[in-house]
C-alpha cells in the first residue's frame, strides 16, 4: 500500500515549513493524488513487462499472460512455461530472463516481497538482486508498493527536472545534486517525489 493522500499532505506539510519554494509551488499546484500499487511479485513483473515499451504494448502482453497463465497465477504458472509460450505472449528473450530471475528467487523463497528488510537501502539491495530490477525500479516499488515514507529516486528524471522547476535552478540538476538537495527534507522525502511528478508538467510553475 503506497502513501496515503494524509501521509502525503502531512510530509509536504512539515518540508514546506522549512523550505519556501517547496511552500509557494504547493500553494499553486497543490497536493498531488496518491500513487499505490498492490506488493508482490506481480506489480514487480509488470514492471519487467511494461520496460522500453509503451503503455499499451505493456498492457497486451500483461492481458496475454493472464491469458496463458491464468489471472491468479503464480511464480511456478511462469517458470513451468517454455520460452516458446512466453514469447508468444510477448515477452523477448531479455525479458524472459528477467521475469524467470524474480519468479525463481520468489519461488525458491529467496526472496519475501511481504517481509523485506526494514531500512530501505537493504530493501532495495534485496529488490536488485532480481535480474533487471534495478535502484530506480526498487525505489518505486518501495514507494508505490510499500508507501515507504523516505524513498528518495533522485535517478529519476522527472524527479531532477521536477525539483529543479520547483527550487527555481535554471538547469535541471544532476541525480547527485537531487540526492544532496533533499537531505534536509528526511524523512518525508517520498511525498515530495511524489509532488515533483505532480509539477513536472505543471506550466504555471
Amino acid at each position: 500500500m503506497g502513501l496515503s493522500a494524509q501521509q502525503i499532505r502531512r510530509g509536504l506539510d512539515s518540508v514546506a515549513a522549512i523550505e519556501p519554494d517547496m511552500a509557494r509551488a504547493l500553494e499553486i499546484a497543490g497536493y498531488p493524488e496518491p500513487r499505490i500499487r498492490p506488493t508482490g511479485y506481480k506489480t514487480l513483473l509488470r514492471t519487467i513487462v511494461g520496460q522500453q515499451v509503451s503503455v499499451a504494448s505493456a498492457a497486451s502482453v500483461w492481458t496475454k499472460l493472464e491469458a496463458e497463465l491464468g489471472e491468479d497465477f503464480t511464480p511456478s504458472c511462469l517458470l513451468e512455461r517454455d520460452f516458446d509460450t512466453l514469447r508468444a505472449c510477448g515477452l523477448s528473450r531479455q525479458k524472459q530472463g528477467y521475469a524467470r530471475s524474480l519468479c525463481e528467487l520468489v519461488h525458491a523463497g529467496e526472496l519475501d516481497l511481504h517481509n523485506l528488510p526494514e531500512d530501505d537501502e537493504e530493501a532495495i539491495a534485496q529488490l536488485t538482486r532480481i535480474k533487471g530490477i534495478g535502484r530506480w525500479s526498487a525505489e518505486i516499488y518501495l514507494l508505490f508498493a510499500e508507501g515507504r515514507p523516505d524513498i528518495w529516486p533522485a535517478g529519476d528524471l522527472a524527479v531532477m527536472a521536477g525539483i529543479g522547476k520547483i527550487l527555481g535552478h535554471e538547469e535541471r540538476p544532476d541525480e547527485k545534486a537531487t540526492r544532496a538537495l533533499a537531505e534536509p527534507w528526511r524523512p518525508h522525502r517520498g511525498a515530495v517525489a511524489i509532488f515533483t511528478w505532480h509539477c513536472y508538467d505543471n506550466p504555471a510553475l
